[in-house]
């Protein structure tokens, strides 16, 4: 501590290792309190480690982080432990841009938004804001506008000197448009010889690019950056050579505005202040408008199962008071089996009472016994699930298990509580009453409730509003292609639960492409896993599960054994459909380098 104390006010770059493995593990802490994956958490600490020339080595687990960080001379071992863990794809998305303001400042190229140089600087510069997605729009609107404006100037001046040569009967002169852009394609090539050695940038970019020109960065894309590239200098420097030598080659580099004599450099206090920002960030919604966006994902949920009007009405109350709840007792940092044993109890019995209010007028909502399944859909728990398997699909047994049994520790304890409501009031659930709709009318509608449905998860989820659209886009396009191929094909679940997975891991992908190539707006790049997983949560077969625990708990294991196996397939099948996606689109997956 008192060696990260005495470097907090100097530049990263000359800070000691253990100034600068606190902010590399603090910032894989904050992810992966975010609930992400352990391979994006290890992916994120390294392009923090290879900037300042730390080589990191990583385990980690559900809720801590065992690193071990060298620069070459010194070693440095830091462990940390959460206390609990959840989901907040805002800050996944935020760390993100941290990332990419912290690699530029320090000399390196942009990875994950390469055209959105301007917007990260203004998003991580003003952190203090509320509504970030809507600040880094308009960063976004005053780039296009100033781009516009600077290509109207261009043509104007190349007009203006063509008018004047004619006249004259002199030569034309190069205008000084095309100087600048013959002075910004040498800075081209000189920044894709600096990168050319990044694995970091390297890996990235792989990620993100299928054809030959995948490999281009912010400076090597002219055309979409937002402001000419930054002059950049190298001096002659001696990298180490042995073991871990390729994380250190870059060191001695100056910064690409080092020379600038206004040039105040990153220093390990101003990492950390911004991260302070990141990781006490108050929700983007309050508890009422997320018990809201529950208690509409439900009914929702309620429809793609068949359930009817009456369903729908039973599971919205149900979850928006149960969700409600807890996220208030949330609030109270109170143990998570708990709270979720005690919202799913409230909500069923929630669900129950307005069955039976609505059965005084009338009497055939009394037989709706099924709908208060759907009012526990709320804690299904999503991100452990889909992030346990996409871990073991990695190779990294030991994060991948614990995610799982975290998710079935959650899920058992609400089907725990939704059995013990069932006994109380005598439920008998035997499914749904066929909705007797038109197969076209149908398509329509599970498209809307679809859409509806994954948005209200993405607003549980933490995620902002642009953010939200985006993943019910993609919800509504896979969830109801599932649902159609099922009825109309016969297709079995698991087969179009994959589909779905698989194709949802393609539309992410692709929206990830259109915002680096300039075909959509930069502050549009989101992390693809806060797409994906809202998208198909809703395709998690909580019906199945709870009717699996129902009849465990009636000691009829042939059935109960029968759903839960039906439940374990459906289940497997959705972090299998976005590994073979991300194969198909991820150099770094497709292959074990």
């Amino acid at each position: 501590m008192e060696d990260i104390e005495r470097d907090l006010d100097k530049p990263v770059m000359e800070a000691g290792i253990a100034a600068k493995t606190s902010v590399i593990v603090r910032v894989g802490m904050l992810d992966l309190g975010a609930g992400t994956g352990s391979f994006r958490v290890r992916q994120m600490m390294h392009r923090i480690a290879y900037p300042v020339g730390v080589h990191v080595r990583a385990d980690v687990n559900l809720t801590d982080i065992e690193a071990s960080c060298t620069d070459g001379k010194s070693r440095v071992t830091e462990v940390i432990d959460l206390p609990t863990t959840g989901v907040n794809t805002e800050r996944i998305w935020l760390l993100e841009h941290f990332a990419d303001w912290f690699s530029v400042n320090l000399g390196h190229s942009a990875v994950y938004h390469n055209r959105g140089e301007e917007i990260t600087d203004r998003l991580v510069e003003n952190l203090n804001v509320r509504d970030v997605s809507a600040l880094s729009a308009k960063a976004a609107k005053e780039v296009r506008q100033n781009e516009r404006e600077q290509r109207m100037a261009g043509e104007t001046a190349d007009n203006a000197d063509a008018s004047t040569s004619a006249l004259s009967g002199d030569v034309p002169v190069q205008s000084t448009t095309a100087t600048t852009r013959e002075e910004r394609e040498a800075e081209i090539r000189r920044q894709q010889e600096i990168d050319a050695d990044d694995p970091v940038v390297r890996q990235m970019h792989d990620e993100e690019h299928q054809d030959s020109h995948s490999g281009s960065t912010n400076a090597g894309n002219p055309k979409s950056s937002s402001k000419p590239a930054k002059p950049r200098k190298s001096r002659n420097h001696q990298p180490p050579k042995g073991e871990y030598a390729q994380h250190f080659d870059h060191v001695g580099r100056l910064a690409p505005n080092a020379s600038d004599p206004n040039f105040k450099p990153i220093t390990v206090r101003q990492a950390h202040e911004r991260l302070d920002l990141i990781e006490h960030r108050k929700p983007l919604y309050s508890a009422a408008f997320a018990g809201f966006a529950s208690a509409i994902a439900c009914a929702s949920f309620v429809f793609l199962l068949g359930g009817g009007l009456y369903d729908m009405a039973g599971a919205f109350v149900g979850a928006g008071i149960g969700h409600y709840l807890r996220r208030r007792l949330f609030a109270k940092h109170l143990n998570q089996f708990f709270v979720t044993f005690v919202a799913v109890f409230v909500a069923a019995l929630a669900c129950t009472g307005t069955l039976r209010l609505i059965g005084l007028y009338d009497p055939i909502a009394l037989a709706h016994d099924t709908a208060y399944i759907g009012a526990m859909l709320f804690v299904i728990p999503g991100f452990p699930l889909i992030t346990g398997g996409l871990d073991i699909a990695k190779i990294d047994f030991p994060s991948g298990i614990q995610r799982l049994a975290y998710a079935l520790s959650i899920i058992l304890m609400a089907t725990l509580a939704g059995w013990a409501v069932a006994r109380i009031v005598m439920l008998n659930p035997q499914g749904f009453e066929p909705q007797g709709l038109d197969p076209w009318i149908t398509g329509i509608l599970r498209f809307v409730f679809a859409f509806i449905g994954v948005w209200g998860f993405s607003v549980m989820f933490n995620s902002p509003q642009r953010m939200c659209l985006v993943a019910a886009s993609i919800g509504a396009i896979t969830d109801t292609l599932r649902l159609e191929f099922t009825d109309l094909l016969n297709m079995p679940p698991e087969v179009a639960t994959f589909i779905g997975a698989f194709l949802a891991g393609l539309l992410a992908a692709a929206w990830r492409t259109s915002v680096r190539r300039g075909i959509l707006p930069p502050h549009l790049g989101y992390p693809r896993i806060c797409l994906t997983v809202p998208s198909i949560v809703i395709m998690v077969p909580g019906m199945y599960m709870y009717r699996a625990m129902f009849y465990l708990a009636q000691f009829n294991t042939q059935s109960a054994l029968d759903w839960a196996f039906r439940a374990f397939m459906v289940i497997i099948c959705l972090p299998i459909g976005l590994a073979m996606a991300r194969v198909a689109t991820d150099r770094s997956w497709r292959y074990d380098i």
